[in-house]
């Protein structure tokens, strides 16, 4: 089935935009909630592509590895300072000081105007790291007055440096936090370090428990946004996150992250040598949704490398490597980065404008939801080639509504004929609960494997939720005459 354009991409500044956005790639809340927010928060949300799940689609962020350090050892981390082929936390390239990472948020910022956020993520903890941490936010905030500030730590010195943080005017700060029990920590932390001794077991769970939940509150009280990202942990923690959510709920987070434990033994983390297996896009979306509530959910989180650079789902980090960036001559200009955020809030007012019309009539009482793929490189659209895809967001359907609840990694399809069985393989075991695939192009070979497997195809360059609903109108129809 190809589907017809909407036409929403016909000026040719739009298709401009569009083709801007494309290149520049790909941490939402779910749309079910019913917690209004009030236009300062929105400001606040609006341009992060973590704490919005439409920002996502449109904006960039990147993550300056300037934080080596850890005080804590968490059973699923193993960091590593020169690695370029895993996408994981706690992964760099390089180690930057604090003017070299200033330098590159500049030449960035002037590369990649939909850069809208600074993050520090590691691949240690910031605030085991606070001078060099600090000192790089203070070069930042001086040259970039527009980009937002953003952190991320276990929070075990999170009550220390709440001033300073408030001082630096960084609106945004992160808490893993996977447990309210420390017995459960005892199992998911090896050792913490405070105040120059370590601590092991339960009594290290309890400290580093403690700090968050000052943390947490200190936060609140500084009208500082809080996101907490949670692992889950098979077997360890994830009956028990709805516990972590009601608590963090209640003391003021934000947005929660419940994100699936990354073990592959070759990373050589201590879950991944012992076997600990992580969860099923399926378990994952229980717990989540069970969350769901009055809180907000992340859901297209990507577990990002801590030098990660553009929008979420691409990492652009190797286009920026030391050796390039510092030959690169900073390009911001605040005028360009202004008018460049206009065109994409008109383009973002356009595609909202398309969504409501998909929408319009369209009314299926008691009909089953389903899940369909999309391949995307941002901007809300389905957008890219099946074989070019080395992700797929997954959106829940029902005929009124089309909801983002994830995205699942994949391997590209088309790599010059090299292993492609196995690489359907993979894609197939990805989105084997999905009913269609959502691509603007698909060779007859993967197409017709697809349709062997019972999932359908849809061919088209258009608004993702259009494409969607329409697909859904046909699917309910054959459904319908089925039966």
């Amino acid at each position: 089935m190809t589907l017809p354009s909407s036409g929403l991409l016909t000026s040719s500044n739009n298709q401009e935009l569009a083709v801007t956005q494309a290149k520049s790639g790909d941490c939402g809340c779910d749309s079910s909630t019913t917690v209004e927010m009030d236009e300062k928060l929105q400001e606040r949300i609006a341009k992060h592509p973590c704490y919005s799940e439409d920002a996502h689609h449109h904006y960039a962020r990147m993550h300056v590895a300037v934080a080596p350090a850890c005080n804590i050892q968490c059973n699923y981390c193993n960091r590593k300072y020169d690695c370029a082929n895993e996408s994981r936390p706690g992964v760099v390239s390089e180690l930057l000081t604090p003017e070299e990472a200033a330098h590159k948020a500049l030449v960035i910022a002037g590369k990649i105007p939909q850069m809208t956020v600074v993050g520090i993520a590691g691949p240690g903890d910031p605030l085991a790291n606070p001078e060099k941490t600090f000192r790089t936010f203070e070069l930042i905030a001086d040259k970039a007055p527009d980009i937002k500030l953003c952190l991320s730590t276990n929070g075990l010195m999170l009550p220390e440096y709440i001033d300073r943080i408030k001082q630096l005017n960084i609106d945004h700060v992160t808490i893993t936090l996977n447990t309210i029990d420390p017995e459960i920590g005892a199992q998911i932390y090896s050792w913490v370090h405070y105040k120059r001794k370590r601590y092991r077991g339960i009594e290290g769970a309890k400290i580093l428990l403690e700090k968050q939940m000052e943390g947490l509150q200190a936060l609140r009280e500084a009208d500082i946004l809080c996101k907490v990202n949670s692992v889950m942990i098979p077997g360890i923690n994830d009956q028990h996150l709805i516990e972590v959510n009601k608590m963090i709920r209640e003391n003021g987070a934000f947005l929660h992250n419940i994100m699936p434990l990354i073990s592959a033994p070759e990373h050589g983390t201590h879950f991944g040598l012992t076997g600990q297996r992580g969860p099923t896009p399926k378990e994952v979306k229980s717990v989540q949704d069970n969350c769901a509530g009055n809180m907000k959910m992340m859901r297209h989180c990507r577990q990002c490398r801590a030098d990660a650079v553009g929008l979420l789902g691409e990492d652009r980090s190797q286009e920026f490597t030391k050796d390039k960036f510092l030959e690169m001559s900073p390009e911001y200009d605040l005028e360009q980065r202004t008018l460049v955020h206009e065109g994409i809030e008109k383009f973002k007012e356009e595609l909202q404008i398309a969504k409501d019309k998909a929408r319009n009539g369209k009314k299926f009482a008691s009909n089953p939801k389903i899940l369909v793929a999309v391949a995307t490189k941002g901007g809300g659209l389905v957008n890219q080639h099946f074989g070019h895809a080395k992700e797929f967001q997954i959106y829940e359907v029902d005929g009124n509504e089309v909801r983002f609840i994830s995205h699942r990694k994949i391997d590209q399809y088309c790599q010059g004929g090299f292993s492609e069985e196995a690489t359907f393989e993979h894609i197939m075991e990805a989105i084997a609960d999905c009913k269609a695939v959502l691509v603007s192009k698909i060779g007859n070979c993967p197409q017709e494997k697809l349709q062997a497997a019972g999932i359908q195809t849809v061919e088209a360059y258009d608004v993702i939720e259009k494409v969607a609903l329409e697909f859904y109108e046909q699917y309910v129809k054959e459904l319908g005459s089925k039966e």
